[in-house]
């Protein structure tokens, strides 16, 4: 698959999830056969007004590409500005953000917000085209109702104004993260455009995700919540899409990837802010493990690096057999 002249290796991306798509998860996934990261959600008015926290977010590896950055924001003009700013970063694809509903987001215009104001939508969109050579992707909702007419008709806009590929979230706005996803509203937009379709929504198997090209016609698939401890979801799904038997993740290959998430954690945040980060993220790699409440409970009071290592091997090493 193709987005612009970016070339995926496999039709499996990562979505953006605040606080979560960092450098750490992003690497894991890749190692995991994952086409396309994503970072987290930017603010465009952060980057510009020289925010060092912001700007940290635009931080990335050599081994994560190609890698997407996401960003916010209602401004054309400071979209434009930030949008440079990505681009100079290093990131191969730019992302703008049109489905995030969050009442914070939703009130300053940007995010779902901009999928029921057209014109500031289309400003948006040419002021960054305009801005940046690189690949230009938005990530869109089914909108403010559940008809999906928004969607297809904001996709038909953004194919006209230059972007190169759509994602699709097909909830509305008001359900958040509740409720079934619409696949249909994906199919529409499929229809309606002849750019590249990305699905996302409710994929929490491989086959999911292979229901959802067939269900749909998309290019590509996006994995968020449901990566968030299985990483290994975007190697299945290329395995199954190519008639491969879906590979078993032995628990040896769980405990290596939880030292690894832990030792790119330090690297990225330091040693203290990783260890408070493990106390909720080391949770997500032991769901359905026998005895995975009492590892939970443990690493509650992690302090060190060496401790979230040494708590990750007491607990899956008995489980090796």
């Amino acid at each position: 698959m193709n987005i612009g002249n970016v070339t995926l290796s496999s039709p499996t991306v990562l979505a953006p999830l605040a606080g979560v798509t960092t450098p750490p998860l992003r690497l894991i996934a890749k190692d995991n056969g994952c086409g396309l990261v994503c970072s987290e959600m930017i603010s465009a008015n952060g980057l510009i007004y020289h925010s060092g926290k912001t700007r940290d977010m635009l931080r990335s590896a050599p081994e994560e590409k190609p890698l997407s950055v996401q960003i916010f924001g209602a401004d054309p003009f400071i979209m434009a500005e930030a949008a440079a700013m990505v681009e100079a970063s290093g990131a191969d694809i730019l992302d703008i953000n049109f489905g995030c509903a969050v009442k914070k987001v939703v009130k300053t215009g940007a995010g779902a917000a901009l999928m029921r104001d057209d014109f500031r939508a289309e400003a948006v969109i040419r002021a960054v085209r305009d801005a940046v050579r690189i690949p230009l992707t938005i990530k869109i909702r089914t909108g403010w109702e559940p008809s999906g007419k928004q969607a297809v008709g904001i996709a038909k806009m953004a194919e006209d104004a230059g972007v190169n590929a759509i994602a699709v979230h097909p909830r509305t706005a008001r359900q958040l993260f509740q409720g079934k996803a619409d696949w249909a509203v994906i199919a529409g937009v499929k229809r309606a455009v002849s750019i590249p379709v990305i699905g996302n929504g409710d994929i929490t198997s491989p086959q999911d995700a292979v229901a959802m090209f067939n269900q749909t016609g998309c290019d590509a698939v996006m994995v968020g919540r449901h990566a968030m401890g299985n990483p290994w979801i975007f190697s299945q799904i290329d395995a199954l899409l190519h008639g491969r038997e879906i590979p078993v993740v032995h628990i040896a290959r769980r405990r290596e990837t939880m030292i690894r998430y832990v030792k790119a954690s330090v690297c990225y945040l330091g040693e203290k802010p990783a260890c408070l980060a493990m106390r909720s993220r080391l949770g997500w790699f032991v769901k359905g493990l026998d005895g995975g409440s009492r590892f939970r409970e443990s690493i509650k009071h992690i302090s060190t690096e060496a401790d979230a290592i040494s708590l990750v091997e007491n607990f899956i090493t008995p489980l090796i057999g």
